[in-house]
């Protein structure tokens, strides 16, 4: 049984692009019992036993010896998913006491006027703010006729009434991170969870569930799994580019919480259908997947009655894009929780979907063995 309560605490954390610090302290609190870091990026690895990888503190906060090296020879396996949701920055303070904004990450313009938002400063204190938007009595008819946006247009309005009192009252200044201000719930009555940064939040709450389900057999599986929890994936997938040099992965899961596309497209078209299972994506911008990978996914699934769906993709990126282009190269298998309006204030999921995700996840590496490895890593072409 997956454990909600964590969700509902990622889901919360502050955490956009450079400023992840909540969400790695929550990831923390949840990985009891494993070998635990993070570095000067916000990144976060984890271990069920502590190698060079992971040497630092545990859950008593006493130092691992560091090994001059592993003498664990097993392939090692990768789980990734990134900590950031998308956010902003407060760009200027204006003498009227609006601040205009930077995005960090992907938003589509017109989902962002007349929303609430959180504008946290550095002494730590939260604000609430407004997202501006010009009520219709201001409006000419042109400006009616007209829904285009710059992110110049949109500001944040936290009831101050000049620069001096945002600064001196507020304590904010430029560079401090904003996101937006939602709550976390969930709809028992339909298995349905409501909440922001579901775009990845799921996939750190997976990474968590999947190496707790794995924690008493680790000495039996074929594979060493490594957790990785990248930063500032919103802003061109920086933080996988430093785990997957520090973790050097054999292969990978990467964990994503995948922009559904059952509201916009009918049944046999749709890939990212909310309850219809874990996704599998075979291609987007950023990797062409490994069939064999898929393949074995697949025949996991259908063993087992893991429900999932197939996404071939037109648009988009993940973290499986730097690290399949790691070292050797990485068979990746991307893993998507669909997730209803992503990249804006408010998401929905389906439990029944983000245990379809765990539970192939971990079946998947159970059943590695040598041969099975040998597929995927396409030993057996020649």
């Amino acid at each position: 049984m997956i454990d909600l309560k964590i969700l509902e605490e990622l889901s919360n954390a502050f955490g956009p692009s450079g400023f992840e610090e909540d969400v790695v302290k929550v990831i923390k609190k949840y990985c009891s019992g494993m070998a635990f870091r993070n570095d000067a990026m916000h990144n976060v690895y984890t271990e069920l036993k502590p190698t060079a990888l992971t040497a630092g503190t545990g859950d008593s906060n006493e130092i691992h010896e560091k090994p001059a090296f592993s003498t664990d020879r097993r392939p090692v396996l990768m789980l990734d998913a990134h900590l950031d949701e998308c956010g902003f920055m407060i760009q200027s303070i204006m003498e009227n006491g609006l601040m205009s904004i930077v995005t960090l990450g992907g938003f589509h313009l017109t989902s962002l006027p007349a929303h609430s938002v959180i504008v946290r400063t550095a002494e730590g204190k939260m604000h609430r703010g407004i997202t501006t938007s010009k009520p219709v009595h201001f409006l000419t008819p042109e400006q009616k006729a007209d829904n285009s946006l710059r992110i110049e247009d949109i500001l944040i309005d936290v009831g101050a009434c000049s620069r001096e009192e945002v600064l001196a009252v507020y304590g904010i200044r430029p560079g401090d991170p904003v996101v937006p201000d939602v709550a976390y719930e969930y709809h028992e009555e339909n298995g349905i969870c409501f909440g922001k940064a579901f775009d990845n939040r799921l996939g750190c709450f997976c990474i968590i569930e999947t190496m707790k389900a794995l924690m008493e057999e680790e000495d039996r599986l074929a594979a060493r799994v490594v957790g990785a929890f990248a930063a500032q994936e919103e802003v061109g997938t920086r933080g996988a580019v430093v785990t997957a040099q520090q973790v050097r992965p054999d292969l990978a899961i990467v964990f994503e919480g995948s922009p559904a596309d059952d509201p916009y497209f009918q049944a046999g078209i749709a890939q990212g259908v909310m309850r219809g299972g874990v996704q599998i994506r075979h291609l987007d911008n950023s990797y062409v997947s490994n069939p064999a990978f898929i393949r074995y996914a697949h025949e996991i699934g259908e063993k087992l009655g893991i429900p999932c769906q197939d996404a071939v993709r037109r648009g988009g990126s993940t973290n499986a894009g730097k690290i399949s282009l790691t070292g050797q190269a990485v068979p990746v298998l991307v893993l998507g929780i669909p997730s209803r309006y992503v990249h804006s204030h408010y998401n929905f999921c389906a439990k029944s979907d983000i245990e379809a995700a765990v539970s192939m996840a971990v079946e998947v590496i159970r059943g590695l063995n040598a041969e099975n490895m040998k597929r995927i890593f396409r030993q057996d072409v020649i």
